[in-house]
């Protein structure tokens, strides 16, 4: 057994471990959250109901069109000049009725002229401002949603593993996509006809008591009935809009899910399974449009029995008052016509609310998704990692009173102390759940202990930034995961500056390089998505390439070999034994081929270490690993 190594084991039992789909820690979420199905209230993020503080919708709504306020000003001037142009026409026609005809009665056209010029200067200006309007508000509008999308895309990066593993790809593509566009939808014309009708409405009203102020509080009146409805309406439609959005999700997990996993799909014939799950997805999907279809349904219909009854009802009133010499009859035609105006966008108002509460809960979505703080921050004031101490790139890692929980109860670790050397290969083992994988995450923290610390040459991983963290400790996980391009950038990932030559040093040291130049383009090849085009094998190979390129003083191995047969894997041992002298290893693995190679094993159980030693002791032992290690000997005899 090592002495200047130190190990520590601590009482309880650990919860099971978690693989790649586990619910996340118990202290790496800031958010409200639910329990397990079953035993209390359900996590929000199964509903796609993010933890979302009050104000947030108008916080980032704000926030996106603060840069641009002057501009928003200039479009707010600019449509209130073209609505004042739009709206000036009644007036004018009243004007023409009851001054410039009985003027050119009396051969003085002066009038007339003058209307008419008005007139015409007033459709030129409107057509004018509205055209600058359009050009102004649509670049406000692309910047914003640029803006929004980046933004987006930027913190679903910086949101730590336990978020992703609760809230699915599916959902955070919803948001950058259909809920971005529902805004576009309402920044590129909505918003636009929502102005035009609140304008337009001020605008007819002042006329109307201008005109005549009876007719005007009349016209007022009709409209309240119409005031009280769509204010119904936008709490109906907001709530019908909001499940429209949540049951477009799972259509959206769903055809992702069954593309990525086309392969299980038809090995386990699960097409028909997934047809009908889809269909009932889709069946939700178009009850939910249905029922905010409905509601502007049930308005137009309201909404055109009242404007239609106001304005015969009015036209009749006035006209006794005309017959009756109390109102002129330009009063009577321009006042048609700006009850037609005032009853006409009123009618679209409905549609544009829709386009209102779709944009507002998609805003809603979108500003929970922001709302959420990363599980694993970066420090505030991060600290630069020492000088290295010794020849090799290895630093000391400890493990300093570690606990960690997930998030449904149970602890893996339950009080976890470990000494790594600098420069030393530790080799890890266990049953599955024993703790191991969870490990390896706190070392290159995916996540952060739920008490203690994780400290790299005497510094908390907390402590260091993310770039510095990234560039000192990488891990090599069981699934090699390759990004759409070629070879050479995939292998260059934690070296984007790298040369061609080193990039090829790399893969020959780990013994890649000649199946990479038996590649149609060799470095140059495209793998395709997900490294399609390769296989699982070949994909390890350049991942273990990646991580040694990148040069880090800790390289953590999560079952890395599990994807290689027994030449392969006996291939990538040789290069490793080259490779990992001088770095501090973690080398996580079921095959015991594997462990041969390391200074020194562990062997975990329930999130503790049982056996510690070099793998000659344990193997001449009569511990669990000597058990292991003798039934592994015997398979392959």
């Amino acid at each position: 057994m090592t002495t200047s190594e130190t190990t520590g084991q601590g009482d309880g039992r650990a919860g099971p471990e978690r693989s790649g789909n586990d619910p996340g820690p118990a202290n790496t979420d800031t958010t409200a959250l639910g329990a397990e199905p079953g035993s209390g209230p359900r996590d929000p993020f199964d509903r796609d109901s993010l933890p979302t503080p009050k104000g947030a919708s108008r916080a980032l709504l704000g926030s996106l069109l603060r840069p641009h306020s002057r501009r928003v000003w200039a479009a707010a001037l600019l449509v209130l000049l073209q609505q004042a142009a739009v709206q000036a026409g009644p007036l004018l026609v009243t004007l023409t009725v009851d001054h410039a005809v009985p003027a050119l009665r009396n051969h003085d056209a002066g009038p007339l002229l003058g209307v008419a010029t008005a007139y015409l200067l007033c459709a030129v200006a409107a057509g004018i401002l509205q055209y600058v309007f359009v050009q102004l508000s649509g670049r406000i509008s692309q910047e914003a949603l640029l803006e929004l999308r980046t933004r987006v895309f930027r913190h679903s990066q910086a949101l730590s593993l336990d978020f992703h593993e609760r809230y699915t790809s599916g959902r955070l593509i919803t948001r950058a996509t259909t809920d971005v566009e529902n805004l576009r939808a309402l920044l590129n014309n909505g918003l636009q006809d929502l102005i035009t009708v609140a304008l337009s409405t001020v605008y007819i009203a002042v006329m109307l008591l201008y005109l005549d102020w009876g007719l005007g509080v009349a016209a007022l009146a009709s409209v309240a009935p119409l005031a009280v409805f769509v204010h119904s309406l936008q709490q109906r439609s907001m709530r019908a809009y909001r499940n429209k959005s949540t049951a477009t999700v799972p259509l959206i997990v769903k055809f992702t899910e069954t593309l990525n996993g086309i392969r299980a799909v038809r090995v386990f014939r699960r097409e028909q399974a997934n047809d009908q799950t889809f269909a009932a997805l889709n069946k939700r999907h178009e009850r939910t449009s249905g029922d905010a279809t409905l509601e502007m349904a049930r308005y137009v219909v309201f909404s055109r029995l009242v404007a239609n009854t106001a304005v015969a009802v009015l036209v009749v009133w006035s006209a006794y008052r005309v017959a009756a010499d109390t109102l002129a009859l330009g009063v009577l035609a321009g006042a048609a016509l700006y009850l037609r105006r005032l009853y006409d966008p009123i009618d679209r108002l409905g549609t544009l609310l829709n386009a209102y509460q779709a944009a507002a809960a998609s805003l809603e979505k979108i500003s929970g998704l922001l709302s959420q703080c990363p599980g694993v921050p970066e420090a505030v004031a991060p600290l630069a990692l020492p000088a290295q101490r010794g020849a090799g790139p290895g630093r000391e890692v400890v493990f300093d009173s570690v606990r960690f929980a997930y998030r449904t109860g149970g602890e893996v670790l339950p009080r976890f102390d470990l000494t790594l050397a600098a420069g030393r290969s530790v080799a890890v083992v266990g049953a599955t759940g024993a703790g191991k994988s969870t490990f390896a995450k706190l070392l290159a923290r995916f996540y952060d202990p739920t008490g203690g610390r994780v400290l790299l040459d005497g510094l908390d991983l907390r402590e260091l930034s993310g770039t510095e963290l990234r560039r000192s400790v990488v891990i090599v996980v069981q699934e090699a995961f390759l990004f759409s391009g070629t070879i050479a950038e995939n292998i260059a990932i934690g070296r984007p500056d790298a040369t061609r030559e080193e990039i090829e040093h790399a893969a020959k040291a780990i013994g890649a390089h000649d199946f990479i130049t038996a590649l149609p383009d060799g470095y140059d090849t495209d793998v395709r998505k997900r490294g399609c085009r390769i296989s699982a094998g070949q994909r390890q190979f350049v991942s273990f390439a990646r991580a040694l390129l990148a040069d880090p003083a800790v390289l953590i191995l999560d079952e890395a070999t599990s994807s290689l047969d027994v030449p392969g894997e006996r291939a990538v041992q040789d290069a490793m034994r080259t490779v990992l002298h001088g770095r501090t290893a973690v080398v996580i693995a079921h095959r015991l081929s594997t462990v041969e190679m390391a200074d020194r094993v562990l062997l975990m159980s329930d999130g503790r270490i049982v056996e510690d030693g070099t793998p000659a002791e344990l193997i001449a032992g009569r511990g669990r690993f000597a058990e292991l290690y003798q039934t592994w000997r015997d398979n392959l005899a």
